[in-house]
């Protein structure tokens, strides 16, 4: 019987929702961009109401064995004291990504990811092995994109450091510093170095330009770890097999290059080209009218906005970048089609403002995400568990 005094609320808040289907709010927002739940703006700008009756069915077609792996019965649930997901932006070990940004560099943010508290892993003198072999197969692929020449440099650098395997938690962060600097040595095409990453990569990249630093700093932080998106969950899966952290980081190179993933920069990066070549309002709304894709706008796991993609635009408004991508192709884009502006579009608008060279988008992300690979690649370990979902068989019956 229904209670007509204290009838069931129509409407749910994010966390009742998350709670009502025991999943998080990350969970939560994938259902909403799936069109399995509906919700409605509030008075509130930044917040949302879910609708009841959608949470409730949603919540009857799981299955026990979804529930209690605490998440979409699609897909894997691993837990993780790393990093999340929030309407507000990726949470670092407790730590807001976006408030990180203003003033952390890429290796505070390593550290804290890491949990490495014992001793600084990016000392001066923490450089990596570089053997006669990686430096004949750097050199041979100098031509080469980025991250396939990188990923031809880690092949090679777990023999060659002798404490790859460590299994200590200082020795681990130490080796991850290592990885992190050769992996940004390959990207750059450079050799080794103990300076900040980020000064490196504006030296490489933006010679001369004063503000390089600063923003390619913020953008590093932003990337640094997006919990368990699909490059971060194939480092995870390589780990648990016991791999040392130079080649599950491979892992998460190839999965980046998607242009799903990483790849979705370069993308966004072309457009932006095109756009700039004529009236930037005009073409984007021929290509809305024509129903073509917009690259970079939209987000599988943010309902609204990407925080990542604001900080980081925000930035480049201040420090004088066109108007034209940082304020109005964004605000066009989203009235047009309801899709904000995610960290791929920030990233073009980054390259473009800096005369970054082509394909420095998707580079970019690897520096940075490697740090948040070798946090998950750690914590996998940790657990000591395989890695090893089953499937749910759709095929034909055998035979008798």
């Amino acid at each position: 019987m229904i209670n007509m005094k204290n009838p069931a609320p129509p409407y749910l808040s994010a966390r009742e929702a998350a709670a009502e289907l025991g999943v998080s709010t990350a969970t939560l927002y994938a259902y909403v961009s799936r069109g399995l739940v509906r919700s409605e703006p509030t008075d509130d700008a930044r917040a949302r109401r879910y609708r009841a009756d959608d949470v409730r069915a949603l919540k009857g077609r799981r299955t026990p064995a979804a529930a209690q792996r605490g998440g979409d019965g699609d897909m894997p649930a691993i837990q993780t004291a790393v990093s999340t997901i929030t309407p507000e932006g990726p949470v670092y070990r407790g730590v807001g990504a976006v408030g990180l940004a203003e003033e952390a560099t890429l290796e505070q943010a390593a550290t804290l990811l890491w949990n490495a508290n014992r001793s600084d892993p990016f000392g001066a003198s923490n450089l990596p092995v570089v053997s006669p072999a990686m430096r004949a197969v750097a050199q041979a692929s100098a031509a080469e994109a980025p991250l396939a020449r990188t990923i031809a440099v880690l092949a090679l650098a777990g023999d060659a450091d002798p404490g790859a395997f460590s299994r200590t938690p200082e020795g681990r962060a130490h080796v991850g510093a290592r990885v992190m600097r050769l992996a940004a040595a390959a990207i750059l095409g450079g050799d080794p170095q103990a300076g900040p990453l980020h000064m490196q990569a504006a030296a490489a990249w933006a010679p001369g330009d004063p503000r390089a630093p600063d923003l390619l700093r913020r953008a590093l932080v932003l990337l640094a770890d997006h919990e368990l998106n699909a490059s971060t969950f194939a480092v995870r899966v390589a780990a648990s097999t016991g791999l040392n952290p130079y080649d599950a980081s491979i892992a998460g190179l190839v999965a980046l290059k998607g242009p799903r993933h990483g790849g979705a920069g370069p993308l966004a990066a072309r457009m932006v080209a095109a756009l700039a070549e004529g009236d930037v309002a005009a073409g984007l709304r021929e290509r809305i009218a024509l129903g073509e894709a917009i690259p970079g706008f939209g987000h599988l796991v943010y309902e609204e906005s990407d925080p990542r993609a604001e900080a980081l635009l925000a930035a480049l408004a201040r420090a004088g970048a066109d108007r034209r991508f940082v304020v109005d192709a964004p605000a066009l884009v989203a009235e047009a089609t309801g899709l904000r502006a995610n960290i791929d579009f920030a990233l073009a608008v980054l390259s473009r403002t800096l005369a970054l060279p082509a394909g420095s988008e998707i580079a970019l992300f690897a520096i940075a995400r490697s740090a948040g690979w070798l946090a998950h690649a750690f914590e996998q370990l940790d657990t000591g568990m395989l890695v090893r979902p089953r499937a749910r068989y759709i095929g034909l019956a055998p035979g008798r």
